[in-house]
């Protein structure tokens, strides 16, 4: 045998074969199949026959429903070998070129953008959240990037959590016992990796390579109405309290400026006037009657 011969036998083979006759002509059955599992009228005009295999054929129908636009009712049939009665296989709507179709989901962490949360609004961190790790140490601490508690632990799996009771106070004695007396301890804290990300998106929003700050006059770092930040932050971050300024109440880069500034145009302090001067020792004469005019006669 020819390598030729060969490879024609592996192409047919691997071909579609030609729909079968007795299911391709199996259009009253699939058009009932489909007004069986769609509501009344929706099934339109038979609109194409397609081989699946052997003896299993797909009959499509138009939708005519207005909300699945571009859609086909798929209905397949199949035949049993030697046998003459074409059986249902499934009933299914599917999408065809032209479809109307959702978007692609995208899951709610992905979603999320500053300013979405509101009022009763329950936001859950991950309990592997690189910006956070444990807020205090001990023999008694979770492991790193891990929920304090086993109820917030299951809290942190429900995306619709609703947080209605505190967890279990800590074991008396213990590392968070001291903190919690102390008014010290957070379960968690910001990461290394949590400042960097909260300070790039600080600097890109209100940092030196803006356009208010390159038109400044001067810098945050000598402005007055900087308040500096505590911790690390504040050798590079400071809140802006000028309620005139384009970043009042917000977290500026000491790089960052606008007209603002506490220095940049000083008003001139306006001339005092001078003092009343009042004579106390000397007396004014002051007529109680007009003397009389001179006579031009006597002139």
């Amino acid at each position: 045998m020819s390598a030729a011969t060969t490879r024609g036998r592996t192409a047919r083979t691997a071909r579609t074969p030609a729909p079968d006759r007795l299911c391709a002509e199996a259009v009253d059955l699939a058009r009932a199949a489909a007004e069986e599992a769609a509501a009344p009228g929706i099934v339109g005009e038979h609109v194409a026959v397609v081989s699946e295999g052997d003896r299993v054929v797909t009959h499509y129908f138009e939708c005519e429903d207005p909300g699945y636009r571009g859609w086909r009712w798929a209905v397949t049939v199949a035949r049993a070998s030697r046998a003459k009665n074409v059986t249902l296989d499934e009933t299914v709507l599917l999408p065809g070129s032209d479809a109307l179709l959702a978007p692609e989901w995208v899951p709610w962490s992905e979603r999320l953008r500053p300013g979405d949360m509101g009022p009763g609004d329950l936001l859950p961190t991950e309990a592997d959240d690189l910006r956070l790790e444990p807020g205090y140490t001990g023999a008694d601490e979770p492991p790193p990037n891990a929920p304090a508690t086993d109820e917030l632990a299951d809290l942190v799996d429900v995306e619709d959590a609703e947080l209605t009771t505190r967890p279990d106070p800590a074991a008396r004695g213990s590392i968070a016992a001291v903190a919690d007396e102390l008014g010290m301890r957070r379960a968690r804290v910001l990461s290394r990796y949590g400042l960097h990300s909260a300070a790039d998106r600080w600097d890109e929003e209100f940092g030196p390579k803006t356009p208010m700050a390159q038109a400044a006059p001067a810098s945050c770092v000598s402005c007055a109405f900087l308040v500096p930040l505590t911790g690390s932050l504040r050798q590079a971050f400071g809140v802006c309290a000028n309620e005139f300024g384009p970043a009042d109440g917000h977290v500026v880069s000491l790089s960052y400026g606008c007209g603002g500034h506490s220095e940049a145009a000083v008003m001139p302090k306006p001339p005092a006037a001078a003092a009343h001067a009042l004579d106390t020792v000397r007396v004014d004469e002051y007529p109680l009657h007009e003397a009389p005019s001179p006579d031009p006669r006597h002139a």
